[in-house]
Order: structure tokens, then C-alpha cells, then sequence
């Protein structure tokens, strides 16, 4: 399917406390970086916020740098996830999973650890983790410090 070693993925608030360009211009760098030493599979988890922000921009880069390709990693059933979002959420999430190169559901139900088990997925088939950390608590937190433990190599947007 693809090599760990050239896999990275995201972790990151759904809510952004910067400018969303400031962090924008960043994690484009940043990708950028990942692909000039090598990097051609992107994993994200489709939620709202940085990961959205993530998985539009690997769209974007995929029309200049055409090997690279954008795998998401479902919690649960996309209809279960996108419960509570608005329309364009939905229709946000909807069209960035039609123009992803794979995408697996990795619980047939949300349950209450879903996201934290999705997490640990991607974690555990990337080699590079790129995050967005502004507060010492949660699921990005929770995920920085498993990629540490499993020694990948973290990128701090």
C-alpha cells in the first residue's frame, strides 16, 4: 500500500488559535520540507479545524506534486462524525473524502474512544507526525505524546 517510512500525519486543534493563514503558511513549509526529503503518503483523520486545514492543502500540493497522495483515517462512519456539523461542514468533509486516494472507517460505531484509537492508527503506520499544539490537554496532546513514546519524528506548526 505504502512505505511508513515516507508516511506522515496530522494532530491538531479543531479550533484554531492563530490567524488560519499564519498557520497555513506554515504547515504549507512544513509539507513542503516532508516532500523535498522524500515524504509521498499524508495521513489525516478528517475532523474539523487543523486537519481540515491539512487535507486541503495535500489536495492542493497533489496537483503540483502528483505522487503524493492523501489517505484518511475515519474514526467511524463519515453520517456518525459529521453528526452535529452544518451543512458546509458536511459538504466540506463530503467533497474531501471523494478526492482523497484512500480512505478506511476504522470503527463501525462511534464509541467514546474512536477519535483517541484513530489516532493511534495513524500514528502507528506514519513515521513523521505534523501538529498543531496550543493546549496541554485532549486528543492532540494525547497523540503528540504517543507519537513521541513510538519515536516518530514531530513537527510543531
Amino acid at each position: 500500500m505504502y512505505d511508513k517510512t515516507k508516511a506522515v500525519c496530522f494532530s491538531g486543534h479543531r479550533t484554531l488559535y492563530e490567524p488560519q493563514e499564519v498557520i497555513e503558511n506554515r504547515l504549507e513549509q512544513t509539507v513542503r520540507d516532508c516532500i523535498f526529503k522524500g515524504a509521498d503518503t499524508f495521513i489525516a483523520g478528517g475532523a474539523l479545524g487543523f486537519d481540515m486545514l491539512a487535507e486541503h492543502l495535500i489536495l492542493r500540493l497533489c496537483l503540483e506534486y502528483p505522487h503524493i497522495r492523501l489517505a484518511l483515517a475515519l474514526p467511524c462512519p463519515p453520517e456518525q462524525q459529521t453528526l452535529k456539523w452544518n451543512d458546509q461542514q458536511k459538504a466540506e468533509y463530503k467533497d474531501i473524502m471523494e478526492r482523497a486516494n484512500y480512505w478506511s472507517v476504522l470503527s463501525k460505531t462511534y464509541t467514546s474512544d474512536c477519535m483517541l484509537s484513530r489516532n493511534r492508527v495513524m500514528v502507528d503506520n506514519s513515521s513523521t507526525l505534523i501538529y498543531y499544539l496550543r493546549q496541554n490537554r485532549g486528543g492532540t496532546f494525547y497523540t503528540v505524546n504517543y507519537a513521541r513514546k513510538m519515536g516518530l519524528y514531530l513537527l510543531r506548526i
